[in-house]
């Protein structure tokens, strides 16, 4: 039995490539000076699966800063506004579409299906021209061979990067995307040619959108689509393969009954009816089954027992000869090598396996197969597995049953919205168009040396706060003088919004190098949650009265929101993720209370991946939004109604939950907007009323290009055009720690006059409106 890996992580064991990128993107290093980082993490990565025994290594999956922008590349599907003349793209043009530039912004971001993973999604339209000008897939399977190591050269698909997209801007929405599919085919073709050309075996096409529930127009494509390629493809062995949940069974039934298809891979760990439907429906004779049984979405030692039991099922429909072993989806989505955690608790490391570890598990499963069980290495995990189930540093009992408790109640505030913000809006007399940030503000080199010193114990606890105190003043009397309305103390005590709350709660715990990539060159290091949660005592309280007290306007009291912190941590796969959840809601509940009783009087508390969370298929929408939603209102329903609740949101469709968004029955809501091209104001365009607060961000934090008033009012007036001016917030689009103080200083300057523009602007259609209103009762009379 052979052994093959989907993808692999690109950032490096310790994100060599982050920092290379950042170099060079602030001219501090050459274009050459990346492209060697990125070639040695290349020929490391490579060359350690080959020495793992691995039969079939990708290529192709390495990015300098997203895959589906790779394909963009590769087609030269170049947005008009970046004046691109053709010819083989570089990373001027390829940044600037990732990035933004100086002039020029950046192309939308949003999610990675149910990931935490951003990608850029590509703009089309009838007149977009293809044509081959990336040859990065060639170039870097000629780099392995060149190592002399065979690899699988990997394509997203051209049916799913063809779902992915959306039509660019001025093209009507209902313009159909596969209508495209002629025209990309055309240049796969060219790049199934090199490949040939240059000598490739196997070809992979990720097509994951066959998770989704695609209608009969959408799974005929895949068969057009793989029908037209069929020819060129002769003579390459090709594997599609899908992943993050169960592929429907009419999707199975296209898929399977292609031609000139050599293999087929599954996610067996989030697709957990995926083995049912190839037992009931079958498999075609002579094809392979590459086995998703190694979860590359979490970092839990695989239970290699089950592994075999399930690898032996479908070895009986297939054939010991056509199954391989292979991860559920690319390891891209998991922390990368287990080996450099050197301060890791002992009995919690040894239930763990990162990227490096499971190339290592995937290849024990494949050679226990083949007749050659490594005995120690099955002994091992069987010991780690037992050790896990009967630790009792993983169940709290007290804890277990306030949660159960939770689930025969609704736990809503007692008064409406309307009336809890004419109660607040009494207490905080705040300006029509109030405006705010969402938390964060930039993380200079100074303020993460002292973080790091104070944990290194290299300063004292007196002097770390004095430190972040001086570092909240500066922030504080910043804000002030920008006259901002509703302040915050930006975070600098912080060093990511999950990882900072999982630090002081029970169950979790914290890796030194676990870094996943969020997006470019931004990476997270997710908690791990491996029992009960609890809170041991207040957590931001201390910081947030200090911050209130050096300012007579309202500051924000921050926390991040049960479900995002579910979310973006790697999550305990033993119980239920929504039993999991209300025991985080439970936690951020009694510091919500803390907090009000300190004289906090507005707290945000976010919920960015709320909407990542939603599965991929719709059947099993009502039940994630049921408990998300009421996992939220848990945390806030007991403050009284002058408390203002916040919540923000960001980076991924909201349109279709807009109703669920509701019903978390916050007072205000921040929301990503500006970078999806204002595509959430659409939905207020078609009848949804909102009567909360709410602020569509007005401009986008993660490209240093600084906005105009002029562009910033230009988008206030859209959102007025949807929206009530008295519900209406003004903010960026998201938290500032990426940015540097000279793009955030400038760019605030500009939001904060704009919104002055307007109030003036309203102010005086108001006078206006009102006399013309009263003259007209005058002659009526």
């Amino acid at each position: 039995m052979a052994s093959h890996i989907v993808g692999y992580p690109r950032m490096g064991p310790k994100r060599e490539l982050k920092f290379a990128l950042e170099s060079f993107w602030d001219k501090k290093s050459s274009s050459e000076d990346l492209e060697k980082v990125a070639a040695d993490l290349r020929s490391s990565i490579w060359k350690q699966m080959a020495d793992a025994g691995t039969k079939y290594i990708p290529s192709n999956t390495f990015s300098y800063y997203d895959q589906v922008l790779d394909t963009t590349a590769m087609l030269g599907a170049v947005p008009k506004r970046y004046g691109w003349n053709g010819g083989e793209i570089g990373f001027d043009t390829y940044f600037s579409m990732a990035r933004g530039n100086a002039t020029l912004p950046a192309m939308e971001m949003t999610k990675w299906f149910d990931t935490n993973y951003h990608y850029i999604v590509p703009e089309l339209g009838p007149d977009t021209k293809f044509s081959y000008s990336s040859h990065k897939a060639v170039s870097e399977y000629k780099e392995a061979k060149g190592l002399g190591i065979e690899t699988v050269p990997v394509l997203i698909g051209p049916v799913s990067y063809l779902l992915l997209s959306k039509p660019e801007k001025g093209v009507d929405k209902s313009f159909s995307l596969l209508s495209l599919l002629g025209d990309v085919l055309s240049v796969y073709k060219e790049v199934i040619a090199e490949l040939k050309a240059a000598g490739a075996k196997w070809i992979q096409f990720d097509e994951p959108t066959l998770v989704l529930d695609l209608d009969d127009s959408k799974l005929q494509a895949f068969t057009t689509a793989y029908s037209e390629l069929e020819s060129s493809l002769s003579g390459l062995e090709v594997l599609i393969v899908s992943y993050f949940a169960d592929v429907p069974a009419e999707a199975y039934k296209t898929l399977t009954g292609l031609k000139g298809i050599s293999g087929f891979g599954f996610d067996l760990v989030r697709g957990t009816k995926t083995l049912d439907l190839i037992k009931s429906a079958g498999f075609p004779s002579g094809k392979y089954l590459f086995a998703g049984v190694v979860d590359g979405r979490n970092i839990w030692a695989n239970d290699l027992a089950s592994s075999v039991d399930t690898l032996n099922a479908l070895e009986a429909i297939v054939g010991k000869d056509k199954l391989v072993v292979s991860t559920s989806c690319s390891l891209m989505h998991t922390a990368v090598d287990l080996v450099n955690e050197t301060k890791l608790d002992s009995e919690i490391k040894s239930w763990l396996a990162f990227a490096a570890q499971k190339v290592l598990e995937v290849n024990a499963l494949a050679k226990a197969s083949a007749g050659q069980k490594d005995e120690a290495f099955f002994v091992a995990n069987a010991a780690a597995q037992a050790s896990r189930k009967s630790s009792p540093r993983v169940t709290n009992e007290e804890v277990q049953k306030a949660a159960a408790a939770l689930k025969g109640s609704d736990h809503r505030r007692a008064t409406n919205v309307s009336a809890r913000l004419d109660a607040q809006q009494k207490k905080l007399n705040l300006p029509v168009l109030p405006t705010t940030t969402i938390g964060s503000f930039p993380q200079t080199m100074d303020l993460r040396r002292v973080r790091r010193e104070y944990k290194a114990n290299k300063i004292s606890e007196e002097e770390y706060v004095k430190a972040i105190k001086e570092e909240i003043s500066k922030v504080v009397k910043l804000q002030e003088e920008l006259d901002i309305d509703v302040l915050v103390h930006g975070e600098p005590e912080r060093n990511d919004m999950v990882e900072y709350f999982g630090e002081q709660l029970s169950g979790f715990a914290f890796t030194a190098n676990g870094w996943v990539q969020s997006y470019g060159s931004r990476c997270v290091k997710p908690p791990i949650i491996y029992g009960d949660v609890s809170r041991p005592k207040a957590m931001t309280v201390f910081w947030s009265s200090m911050a209130q007290s050096m300012t007579s306007r309202p500051m924000k009291g921050m926390l991040t929101g049960p479900v995002t912190i579910l979310n973006w941590s790697f999550v305990r796969n033993d119980q239920p993720r929504f039993e999991t959840c209300y025991q985080i809601a439970l936690a951020i509940k009694k510091e919500v209370e803390d907090l009000e009783a300190a004289g906090i009087t507005v707290i945000q508390i976010d919920e960015a991946a709320l909407r990542e969370g939603l599965p991929l298929r719709k059947s099993e929408h009502a039940f994630y939004l049921d408990w998300a939603v009421h996992s939220f209102r848990i945390t806030n329903c007991g403050v009284q109604d002058t408390t203002q609740i916040h919540t923000h949101m960001c980076y991924s469709n909201f349109n279709d939950i807009i109703h669920s968004i509701i019903d978390m029955d916050a007072d205000v809501i921040t929301i990503e907007n500006s970078r999806s091209d204002e595509k959430l104001l659409s939905v207020f365009r078609e009848g949804v009323k909102y009567g909360a607060g709410i602020g569509p961000g007005v401009y986008d934090i993660h490209s240093p290009r600084i906005p105009s008033t002029e562009e910033i009012a230009d988008r206030i007036n859209k959102m007025l055009a949807v929206l009530e001016k008295n519900i209406l917030w003004v903010n960026p689009d998201c938290g500032l720690k990426t940015r540097k103080y000279a793009e955030v200083n400038p760019a605030l300057t500009n939001m904060v006059s704009a919104c002055k523009l307007l109030r003036k602007e309203l102010a005086s259609t108001n006078f206006t409106s009102f006399h013309l209103m009263h003259l007209d009762i005058i002659g009526h009379i």
